[in-house]
């Protein structure tokens, strides 16, 4: 805090008073960054090639790598004699998935996201060009180069979009701040975590314990679990607006903001609340959702940062970062380009090696027809593990909006659509050496709208995919004899190295990602998550 003795009434107080974590880096080299001597004093200069090195490799090594704290973090569930069995499954399944991912083929997820940079330049810093430029060419060349899904769709209209096949553009925000050195987050979020993210507008009235407490606990139980948890919560309450608000959010669940303070002061300084980020833990394991299907480890770890506000608003953001947390810290110093180390051998993480399996699970055949399948599964309790091996039907967002627009004119459903389960699901590319790339299921949710009109039609009566769905879905699995099954968000690598044995294109190969694809399956284990009578593992 500083203030100016003509002014006695100013005070500065910046905002994010953060101490470094000091994580151990790798030195990538000093090519490219020098010191000159400006207007009388030494500034660092960082040569566009340096922040293109340090993009492509970032965005690299946060696609198939995690950091060491977050593995110790899921093995510490796995050492816990009272969880769920259903949450020790998916723990497990996590674990061994950061296994396959770090042998740099299989990405941890088959979104691999939206690349998002931050940057704080130092004022002793200069670089010369157009640095969002520089950084977006190492962020399509580390998608152009690995195994990495295309995801961004550039709008052609209002309504028509088109994919830019690059992954660009990225969100890149840089800032000025004292000092010289150029310090980064680079980060890649998916769509199913970044879709857990509110803004809520409230007043006063909730600034004490009863009403804040009764508010975190109705919206953590409405984030739900088509992020992947288990997750990382941040609860943000102030700023001085809903976008400093918001972008707060998502610097706290990267873990950047960690270092904050514990106390507040009369400067405005932001704060961390530790005591009530063990309350939203407490929360999180009292909604019983779990790690997906049923449990305590629901939120893995908390933040509740307390900002600054206007007298007329109380800005609460809460936000996710799903079990794939990708997140890696990078700095340009006099002395070079380093980027923070991740956990490049996971499979130490993992106290009972990668044999066994916490449950049994009920084999499933694919291949029988759809009455066949759905007597397998009928009477099966919700919350059952079972493992389907045969063959299914690849289709999300796109696909099912055309295919409604085709029920719309008059059309019928594809035969496809009824005689196999929908898995929902988009890969990250293929790998020569695997029949696919990695095939974790996507947020179910997106497609609930679709579901009646489609089991009216005798489709889509076995669907696959993860999260919690609307009543109207469940309602459809009642009145048409449907099944909801629910794979393990965030195993994606670990799906495409031991369960997807072939996969073909079959329609609407324009849509790339999103085409229809026939797969077929060796033992993918799945939970039950809607049965033909209407019942929800959620209910519990």
């Amino acid at each position: 805090m500083s203030a100016h003795s003509g002014h006695p009434d100013f005070l500065y107080e910046e905002l994010f008073q953060t101490q470094d974590r000091h994580p151990e880096y790798h030195h990538l080299g000093s090519e490219h960054v020098h010191v000159e001597s400006c207007a009388g004093r030494d500034v660092l200069v960082v040569g566009p090639e340096a922040l293109t090195t340090l993009a492509r490799r970032a965005m690299a090594d946060v696609s198939f790598l995690l950091r060491t704290s977050y593995l110790e973090e899921l093995a510490d569930i796995l050492k816990d004699p009272e969880i769920s069995e259903n949450d020790r499954f998916v723990v497990r399944s996590l674990m061994k998935n950061a296994v396959v991912a770090s042998r740099r083929t299989l990405p941890l997820c088959q979104d691999t996201g939206t690349a998002t940079v931050f940057g704080f330049r130092g004022a002793d810093v200069i670089s010369p060009g157009d640095e969002k430029e520089a950084l977006s060419l190492g962020i399509y060349e580390a998608f152009r180069d690995n195994t990495l899904r295309l995801s961004q769709l550039a709008p052609l209209t209002l309504f028509d979009e088109k994919n830019t096949r690059t992954n660009l553009p990225a969100q890149i925000d840089i800032e000025s701040v004292p000092g010289d050195e150029y310090r980064f987050l680079f980060s890649t979020k998916g769509g199913g975590s970044s879709n857990r993210t509110s803004l809520f507008v409230e007043n006063k009235a909730l600034l004490n314990e009863t009403a804040l407490e009764a508010f975190l606990t109705e919206k953590i139980n409405a984030v739900g679990t088509g992020g992947c948890p288990p997750y990382h919560l941040a609860v943000v309450i102030g700023g001085t607006s809903p976008e400093a608000n918001l972008r707060t959010v998502k610097l706290a669940t990267s873990g950047l903001l960690d270092g904050l303070p514990d106390t507040g002061n009369s400067g405005g300084r932001a704060f961390r609340d530790r005591e009530w980020e063990e309350k939203i833990v407490n929360i999180g394991r009292k909604t019983g959702l779990g790690a997906q299907y049923g449990g305590d480890a629901y939120v893995l770890d908390a933040r509740l940062i307390r900002l600054p506000r206007h007298g007329a608003s109380v800005f609460v953001g809460i936000g996710v970062s799903c079990n794939a947390h990708r997140n890696v810290a990078a700095r340009i110093t006099r002395d070079g380009i380093f980027l923070e180390k991740l956990e490049e051998h996971p499979g130490r993480f993992m106290s009972g090696g990668e044999e066994g399996e916490p449950t049994a699970a009920v084999a499933v055949d694919l291949d029988r027809p759809m009455d066949g399948i759905r007597e397998s599964l009928h009477g099966l309790p919700v919350g059952t593990l079972v493992s389907l091996s045969g063959t299914m039907i690849v289709a999300r967002d796109i696909a099912h909006a055309r295919i409604q627009k085709l029920m719309d004119d008059g059309g019928d459903v594809p035969r496809y659509m009824k005689d196999h389960p929908i898995y929902y699901a988009g890969p990250a590319k293929k790998p020569e050496e695997y029949p696919a790339g990695s095939f974790g299921p996507t947020t179910s949710s997106r497609m609930d709208s679709y579901v009646p009109g489609l089991m009216e039609r005798g489709a889509s009566l076995v669907m696959v995919g993860k999260g919690n769905r609307s009543k109207a879905v469940r309602d459809a699995c009642r009145e048409y004899g449907g099944f909801y099954l629910g794979a393990v968000g965030g195993a994606a690598a670990l799906i495409a190295h031991e369960h997807v044995t072939s996969m073909r294109t079959i329609d609407f190969e324009d849509a790339g990602m999103e085409a229809v694809r026939e797969i077929i399956v060796r033992d993918l284990p799945t939970f039950i998550v809607f049965d033909d009578r209407g019942d929800s593992l959620f209910d519990r």
